[in-house]
């Protein structure tokens, strides 16, 4: 049975605007799920083995993400089956969208999909994720289930310097407890967490912005001297 109509009116219940066209952004999603499925059955990408599952769980709560990125070169660290990566790709063709995993399976994975799908804005990157040294302008690195927000920072902190003053660090969340957002400290700061509400899903999801303070690191060097 297609899961067309299901993803067009899933679409349809997000609030802000897709760049890509409907119909064929719709039937990319769908091919995207199938990939996923297929695959699924040799090489356990993701623990939800139900299509439906699939689209409210991973791509609509990859999508709802939109809004709070700062474009148009994002990094997804931990990518795993190409997650948000993936799905912020296919609705945002003009975005470059880097996907960094060391799981070599998942990286055949995701270069089939890239493939079949024809995403010429996506880069994959098969390496760990702190021996990555990207030589142009980030935007936003994002992060799903991949660490605690302690990790996730200290891991991709290189991209942390002038180039990229207006980068913003993302963490998807279940919830983020109080603990772990003591993690973030000088040079870094949490700006923001949003509540997310996922069509179809009633399960509470969060997003952690975090910057790069350059002004506290200047008020830092001034207490020294």
């Amino acid at each position: 049975m297609s899961l067309l109509p299901q993803i067009t009116q899933t679409l349809r219940a997000l609030d802000f605007v897709v760049t890509a066209p409907e119909e064929q952004f719709a039937k990319s999603i769908e091919r995207y799920i199938a990939l996923i499925e297929k695959w699924n059955k040799v090489h356990n990408l993701t623990a939800i083995r139900n299509p439906q599952e699939m689209l409210t769980q991973h791509v609509m709560d990859s999508l709802v993400v939109l809004p709070h990125i700062h474009g148009a070169h994002i990094i997804d660290v931990g990518t795993g089956a190409g997650l948000p990566g993936i799905p912020i790709a296919l609705a945002k063709p003009t975005w470059q969208v880097t996907l960094v995993e060391s799981n070599q399976k998942k990286i055949a994975f995701l270069q089939q999909v890239k493939i079949e799908l024809e995403l010429k804005n996506v880069e994959i990157m098969a390496q760990r994720i702190e021996h990555i040294v990207v030589g142009k302008s980030v935007n936003t690195i994002i992060s799903r289930a991949f660490s605690e927000l302690g990790e996730f920072v200290a891991l991709t902190r290189q991209w942390a310097n002038a180039q990229n003053m207006d980068c913003r660090w993302v963490a998807m969340k279940a919830l983020c407890s109080e603990q772990e957002r003591k993690q973030i400290h000088e040079p870094f700061v949490i700006e923001n967490i949003v509540t997310l509400n996922v069509p179809g899903l009633k399960a509470a999801r969060q997003l952690v912005i975090i910057k790069y303070d350059l002004d506290s690191t200047a008020s830092h060097k001034e207490s020294i001297l």
